[in-house]
Formats: C-alpha cells, structure tokens, sequence
C-alpha cells in the first residue's frame, strides 16, 4: 500500500507542477467567462442609436411607440423619406400613406437594418392595435385598459405526483432537464478527457521505457492503480478550481458589465416576431422563475452527493479499461484508436440515453441504463433530479452497488491485462489477445 501511495503522490505532484496544468486550470474559465460575457457585450453595445420618424395621423400610436432600448420615436407632420437626410435613421408609414401604398406598416432607411428594430417596431404596433381595439369595443379609456391589463390573473401549470409512498410533491420538469443535462454533460467530458490521460500516461511510461525500471520494484497492479488514482486525483483538483474559478469570475464580470441585462432580454424578443408585451415579459421572468425553483425544489445534497459518487465511480470504471488499453499499444496511435472504440463506444451511447432518459424518466431504456455501469453514471444522474418518486430508493442503491461491482472487475481484468501488456514491446496486440490476457487463469 506504501508503494501505491508513492506513486499516487508521484503522478499527482509532476502532474500538478507542470505549466500546462497550470495554463489550463487558470486559462480555460477566463477564456470561457471572457468567451460569453465578450459575446454579450459586444451583442448589447454593438447597435446604434435609432432616431425614427413616425406621421402625426397615427397619434393612438404614441402611448405605445415609447423609447425602447437604443430605438425611440418622434412624431412629425407629414412624415417621409426626406427626413432621413434631417437626422432620422428611419421613417415609420403606415399602410396607405404616402409612398407605403401596402397594406402593412413600411420602415424606411437608407441603409438595411437589422431584426432587433423591425421586429421591436413590430411588438410595439401590435400591442398598440390590440389595445386600441379592445378599448373601442369595450369602451375604455387608456388607463382603464391599462388597470385591466395590469389586474388580469394568470394561471400557472406545474406537474404534481402523487403516491401512496408520499404525499402530493411538486416536481418541475424543465428545471430538473436542466440540472439533469448539467451534471450528465460533466462527467461525460470527465469519463474521455481524464481517462485518455491515464491511456497517454500510460502509453508514455511504457515508450520510454520507465515502466520496465518501476516494475522491477513494485507490482504491476500497484503500479496501475497508483497512476489511475493519481491522475483522477489531478483531474479532481482540476474540475474543483475550475468551478470555483468560474464562479467568480462570472460574479465579477456580471458586476462589471455596462449592459442591462433586461436588454439583452429585450433584443431577444425582438428577434420574434409577433411576440406580444405580455408574452415577452413572460420570457424575460422564466429565467428567474427556473433559478427560483432550482433553489428551493432540488435536493442538493442528494445531487451533489451522488455526482461526486457517480463521478468517481465511473472515472475508476472507464479508467482502469484505459490504461489497460495504454499498457497493450506501442508507438503507433492508430492502434489505440482501434482498441479504444470498445470503451468509447458505450460511453457515446450513454450520451444518446440520457436525452431519452430526460425526457421519459420512467421508461425501461432509462431504468435499465441506470443500473448498466457502462452508463449508469451519465443516466442515472440524469434521472436523479426528478426526484424518489422518477428514482426510488432501491433502484439508487442498487446501481450504486453494481457500479462498485463494475469497477472492482475492470480493474480486476484491466490489471491482468496491464501485467503481460506494459513489458510487451513491438507487437500489434488485437482485442482477441486482450480478452485472452484478461480471462486467462494464472
């Protein structure tokens, strides 16, 4: 065990110390925190100041047509296209007017503009019509419709599951998707980044030739498990820091950022058109609602516990069959692609379950993908966040028991084959003579 422990804190402090751990932990979030937040600035500040004229004859337009954003309104006699060369970026005619002879509002510039002032425009009109033909029909005033619009309930729809086992619970299925796709996402990027690095480790060890001189002092399954540990180790402080780096650098920038969010929010509803006040305010609140929810519905201790569970388990899983790969190929990378497809192979497949799982929690596909240790660290944390009622507690115990199972046998037959693999040199190994290595008897 000492001689383990000695390798563990071998791989771990060179791996730790390089610079290229060094970059890639403290450059990877600030590249990404930079990526988005730089996106969404230059998205926020990249449009111009719109100064658009609108023809008197449509004053019920004026309570409506307000400044919205970077595009605001100015209502002139006779509007036309002369006044583009007056300062106006744009003319706004309505249908039959001057040189608008269609039957729909007309935005006239000399230069193309984009979707955002089309479609703000478009919002602004509609919500104008409709508002002006309910207070014809109903005679209402402005501020009457104004404090009925206001006043008018709203339904909510929200999912309630009831058993005999526990009393009505409230489950919200986009918020548990989310939290699904999240966790499932990560340790299927975890599963291939570190397990082809305790392959390459491997594979490095046994080219240079440093595999024969450690073997010669301790076995080859100390040796396995002392690089397998040790690289997961890495990879963990790795994946912490990078959370923790993210984290706050996303605080700082969001604090930094000259941009109101709600602009943002704005200018993706002007994208659509034909999306109403109400309905573009409904999208502006959903963000908020799901975060409302994800903090007061979601058993955290529950999801966070079982993904480090699910986390390291599959990583010894696929691991172990990752280095017995390495410790079987030589110099030419081709042959570990050709070994490597039988361990990737179940890993992409997982990937493809899981959107099953997300969206039919309950079914066979999703049930048995979560009990299966080549999958059931992606799916099974896919279904956890929709709660024991998705997820009872026996169907979580025993994918728990058979995925300690699943990892105890690959490193079981990965070390087999890692013993006769690592000393063997200059020899195309088949997956034929990998299977004999690992079942054979001495």
């Amino acid at each position: 065990m000492s001689k383990t422990w000695i390798i563990i804190k071998r791989e771990y402090t060179s791996r730790v110390a390089k610079k290229s751990f060094l970059l890639s932990t403290f450059l990877t979030p600030i590249l990404f925190v930079g990526l988005i937040f730089g996106v969404v600035y230059l998205t926020a500040t990249s449009s111009s100041e719109e100064k658009v004229a609108v023809d008197n004859k449509e004053s019920y337009l004026k309570e409506y047509l307000v400044k919205k954003r970077n595009i605001s309104y100015e209502f002139v006699n006779n509007a036309d296209t002369t006044l583009l060369s007056k300062g106006y970026t744009a003319v706004l005619l309505a249908p039959n007017t001057g040189i608008n002879q269609t039957k729909s509002y007309q935005v006239y510039s000399q230069k193309s503009k984009g979707k955002e002032l089309t479609g703000t425009i478009e919002n602004q009109i509609n919500d104008a019509i409709n508002a002006k033909m309910v207070m014809d029909v109903a005679n209402l005033n402005k501020a009457q419709y104004d404090s009925l619009v206001k006043n008018a309930p709203s339904s909510k729809v929200e999912n309630t599951v009831f058993s005999e086992a526990e009393k009505a619970k409230k489950g919200n299925f986009e918020t548990a998707s989310m939290i699904g796709y999240v966790v499932s996402f990560i340790i299927y990027f975890s599963l291939f980044m570190y397990g082809a690095a305790v392959m390459r480790g491997v594979m490095e060890e046994k080219t240079n030739r440093i595999a024969e001189v450690m073997v010669s002092s301790v076995k080859p399954f100390q040796l396995m498990m002392g690089k397998i540990v040790g690289i997961g180790a890495v990879g963990l402080t790795q994946f912490i820091m990078w959370i923790v780096l993210f984290v706050g650098l996303s605080t700082i920038a969001s604090n930094l950022m000259p941009v109101d969010p709600a602009s943002m929010q704005d200018a993706a509803a002007a994208m659509q058109p034909g999306m109403s006040a109400v309905a573009a305010e409904a999208s502006q609140n959903k963000a908020a609602m799901i975060l409302n929810t994800v903090s007061t519905s979601v058993n955290w201790p529950l999801i966070i516990g079982c993904f480090i569970f699910y986390y390291i388990g599959g990583y010894l899983f696929y691991a172990a069959l990752f280095a017995a790969v390495g410790s079987a190929v030589n110099e030419d990378p081709q042959d570990a692609q050709s070994l490597m497809m039988p361990i990737t192979i179940p890993i992409i497949l997982s990937m493809v379950i899981m959107i099953n799982a997300i969206r039919q929690p309950e079914s066979a596909l999703a049930i048995w993908g979560s009990m299966i240790p080549f999958s059931s660290p992606i799916i099974m944390m896919a279904r956890l966040p929709f709660g024991s009622t998705i997820v009872p507690w026996w169907q979580l115990g025993l994918s728990m028991l058979i995925l300690i199972l699943g990892f105890i046998a690959t490193i079981w037959l990965s070390a087999k084959i890692y013993r006769t693999g690592i000393l063997l040199y200059g020899k195309k190994v088949t997956l034929k003579e990998l299977a004999k290595w690992a079942f054979r008897k001495n």
